[in-house]
């Protein structure tokens, strides 16, 4: 028995309301309502499946694995609904709603799977039936025509890769396509989508424009704006080529003045939108001037105050200065502020001008200080100047009048004291034994009292208890984290108060981030310099005594800001590569002081701490697992670091490991070939390391090593290449000529940094 068409739809309601708690059994839902759904069922039902596939397909819960999978089910269903003659409205609607939410999904489908022509078939014949319908359907179905060609623009328009290594995390786009694909190759696909979007923004050009789908076409391109920067520029202009007060010429019937108003509206607020994300950018001056000339003409137009009938020349009570004359009539003067009362005055009655008891007698304490800002300063900018003259020569009345009255009163009281004074006259004068006796009353003298003519010393406050070693640890760590905190906050210096670099210049000279990252650096760097010695003196006492403990380095306040320093860069080590770079100079040229004050001073025997090589192989560990094949950030690194070895050449050949980044490791190491002299044979040595062990690299290598060494390559290296020489083979530089006893630049690779950009010039 089969069920009624009321019936299905109650069971399908069920099933939606099922999965809306339940997003997991969407899967299943879905598949099982296709074939009752279909192009062959009754209208009702095709009108459900349209609209509950457009809801599954945009609904927020359903994960996009899934998704995925599904929409290659659902494009043969929409297809048919599609391709149905006659079919309904809404269903159109909705199938096109389903399809701008699924384009995407099948084609990261298709990117993956090349040789699955019928799906991609499919979308194709879908794609073309959506925009035969964009010119001649009615007003709804072109508005969801509209939001799948932006769907379509969006997806065959390169975008943003944020990382290479895993597609599945990045935005759908055609930038993930590669070139030789055989369904979607890119030089075919984004021709197609600037061709839709110059079609989409033909809308602003027409002589007669739709308000419906000019907003449906502003609403769209915001979309397009902040995902598609190479595209921005020309929707930008278009939009701002666009009048939307232009049928204002023709007669304005109450409709027409909706629509105008409502396509300004949406107008100002994509541009509102585009200026608030970039303030400074190249339209800003251009979006601001428009938006400005926009209020102006829609004031000018719409403002219904203007047109207004003034009001009357005369008075409307009847009372004009002719007719007072005759009639002896008068208007009641304003009433002055009430007479003080009796006695004493507090603050609240001396300025208080109201007689309303209700007025007088509220508190004004319980209202909140932000709601009395709001309603105190918009009351004073409407008062009138005279009325508020008024109001001080009233208050200041009143306080001269209380004033007078005061000095009045205590002048009488005075004069009365005075007279009583005058009038009292004693009969007697005291005798030596009443004398004696009012002495002997007077308390006895204090011995430890001071003399009155002795002055008190200066007071000093008493010095503050010696902080513990924790306590001082503890607050050096908040010190730092403010200031870290303050760096987040702080701009990047602009580009005319930015410093030329020279010798010349002055380090923290501006008080921007630069300054602060210069006082930071040295704080870790030079300001516990030569600090240690105490320790290492105890410790040796210590070995003296017969003690045996394991020697662990006692954490400091400079290696707390180092590590702070080291997480600050890694956070965002592409844009603070500067930052890192000037802190290793800092640590290369305080282990040099230092080594240089060892030498001179025999005092201390045990060498300086050396920190420049710790840190700058962790700032480099940590730097390297997320290079990728394009990356210029190690090449600046390695060429502007003070100092190299064998170590850092042994991570830079680690990264030919990865297929990808051979090329970077290659590049890198031929750089320091070119720029660093000092490092130079063992930049070559590392070359022909690639070249021996490493299959991926034998072909770049090679073309360098024809230049560079060419003796290795006629060795026979497929079975008789002898090894690589060990590292204490290899010869050691003549020893530094230099006057204060440190060792040659040559000995770890020090040159001078910075020079990337003379050597890339000069070549």
């Amino acid at each position: 028995m089969s069920l009624s068409v009321a019936e299905q739809l109650t069971q399908l309601d069920a099933a939606r309301q099922l999965v809306l708690q339940d997003s997991g059994l969407y899967p299943q839902i879905v598949q099982g309502i296709l074939p009752i759904v279909g192009a062959n069922a009754r209208l009702e039902l095709r009108r459900w499946g349209a609209d509950f596939l457009a809801e599954t397909f945009a609904s927020p819960l359903l994960v996009p694995q899934e998704k995925e999978r599904l929409s290659i089910f659902i494009l043969q269903t929409l297809k048919e609904l599609l391709e149905n003659q006659g079919e309904d409205n809404n269903v159109i609607k909705s199938v096109i709603q389903a399809a701008a939410s699924i384009y995407a999904l099948v084609f990261r489908y298709i990117i993956s799977n090349q040789h699955d022509s019928a799906t991609w078939d499919r979308m194709t014949a879908i794609k073309s039936n959506v925009f035969r319908r964009w010119d001649t359907a009615s007003g709804g179905i072109r508005i969801c025509c509209i939001k799948f060609v932006q769907r379509v623009v969006q997806v065959q328009t390169p975008g943003v890769v944020a990382d290479p290594r895993r597609p599945e995390q990045n935005e759908v786009s055609l930038a993930l396509v590669p070139r030789e694909h055989p369904l979607i190759p890119p030089s075919r696909l984004e021709p197609e989508a600037l061709g839709l979007l110059d079609r989409l923004l033909n809308v602003f050009h027409e002589e007669t424009s739709d308000a419906i789908l000019v907003n449906a076409t502003l609403n769209c391109l915001g979309t397009l704006i902040r995902t598609r920067q190479n595209a921005a520029n020309k929707i930008i202009t278009a939009i701002l080529n666009f009048n939307p007060l232009r049928p204002i010429n023709s007669p304005l019937t109450p409709k027409l003045k909706v629509q105008i108003k409502s396509m300004e509206k949406t107008t100002r607020t994509v541009l509102m939108n585009v200026l608030r994300r970039s303030e400074n950018g190249p339209f800003a001056g251009r979006i601001r001037q428009y938006i400005d000339r926009l209020a102006q003409t829609r004031f000018e137009t719409f403002d219904e105050g203007s047109k207004k009938r003034g009001l009357p020349s005369e008075p409307t009570d009847g009372l004009d200065n002719a007719k007072r004359m005759r009639l002896g009539a008068e208007l009641p003067d304003r009433p002055g502020p009430p007479p003080l009362p009796p006695g004493p005055v507090s603050h609240a009655q001396l300025f208080t001008l109201s007689g309303d008891r209700g007025l007088t007698s509220f508190d004004v304490t319980q209202l909140p200080i932000d709601l009395i800002v709001r309603i105190t300063v918009p009351v004073l900018h409407r008062i009138e100047q005279p009325a508020v003259d008024a109001a001080i020569n009233a208050v200041r009345s009143r306080y001269l009048t209380l004033k007078k009255t005061q000095a009045a009163q205590a002048q009488a009281s005075a004069q009365l004291t005075g007279e009583d004074e005058e009038d009292y006259e004693p009969d007697f004068e005291p005798t030596e034994e009443q004398i004696v006796n009012k002495t002997d009353n007077l308390p006895p003298e204090d011995p430890l009292q001071l003399p009155p003519d002795l002055a008190l010393g200066p007071f000093k406050l008493p010095q503050p208890p010696p902080l513990t070693p924790e306590e001082t640890e503890q607050i050096g760590k908040g010190t730092i984290s403010r200031v870290f905190s303050m760096m987040s906050v702080l701009e990047e210096p602009s580009a005319a108060r930015r410093q030329k670099p020279g010798l010349n210049r002055l380090a923290g000279s501006n008080y921007d981030r630069d300054a602060w990252m210069t006082v930071i650096t040295r704080l870790a760097t030079r300001a516990s310099a030569g600090l240690d010695e105490d320790d290492s003196e105890d410790d040796e006492g210590a070995e003296s005594k017969g003690t045996i403990a394991q020697q662990i380095p006692k954490p400091s306040l400079s290696d707390g800001i180092r590590e702070t320093l080291w997480k600050f860069v890694i956070e965002d080590f592409r844009a603070r590569i500067p930052i890192a770079i000037s802190w290793l100079n800092e640590e290369w040229f305080n282990d040099r002081i230092q080594s240089q004050n060892q030498g001179r001073s025999k005092a201390s025997k045990r060498p300086p701490h050396k920190h420049y090589e710790k840190w700058m192989l962790k700032v480099l560990d940590s730097i390297v697992p997320f290079l990728d094949a394009k990356d210029k950030v190690l090449i600046r690194f390695l060429s502007e670091i003070p100092a190299l070895d064998e170590r850092v050449l042994d991570r830079v050949k680690g990264l030919a490991k990865d297929p990808e980044r051979v090329t970077l490791a290659v590049n890198a190491l031929y750089y320091l070939v070119l720029v660093r002299p000092p490092v130079r044979e063992m930049c070559i040595d590392a070359l022909v390391d690639l070249w021996r062990n490493f299959e991926d690299a034998k072909a770049p290598a090679a073309k360098l090593l024809k230049k560079l060494r060419p003796d290795v390559l006629n060795e026979d290296s497929a079975n008789h290449a002898p090894p690589p020489p060990p590292t204490d083979m290899i010869k050691s530089p003549p020893p530094s000529d230099s006057k204060d006893g440190l060792p040659s630049a040559s000995v770890k690779g020090e040159g001078i940094p910075g020079t990337a950009n003379a050597v890339i010039a000069a070549g």
